[in-house]
């Protein structure tokens, strides 16, 4: 699967870059037809302390699941938003198994 990741008023790390490649990669067992994945990390010009927003749009055929977080770091932002994901690509999946047995 093919990950697409933009930083937005910073450069993102080769470590934030490598830890979201794996986590969003893992996504793969839950659902076998994603096409791709597009991260977004957005520093946003607050003085609040959760102000990195991360956003990770999946696209599966007929269908783009969407998932926003605002946390302290954009490593944690991942992790909620990926773990968010699997609930969803399961749901997903389960309602094209449903409509096929139907």
């Amino acid at each position: 699967m093919k990950v697409y990741t933009q930083s937005i008023n910073f450069n993102a790390s080769a470590t934030l870059l490598d830890f979201t490649q794996k986590k969003v990669e893992s996504l793969t067992k839950f659902h076998d037809k994603i096409v791709d994945a597009e991260v977004f990390f957005k520093l946003e010009n607050s003085s609040d302390k959760e102000n990195k927003i991360t956003e990770i749009k999946i696209n599966i055929p007929g269908n783009e699941l969407v998932v926003k977080k605002q946390f302290k770091t954009f490593e944690e932002g991942v992790s909620t938003a990926v773990e968010s994901l699997k609930r969803r690509l399961k749901k997903s999946k389960e309602k094209l198994r449903d409509s096929l047995v139907s």
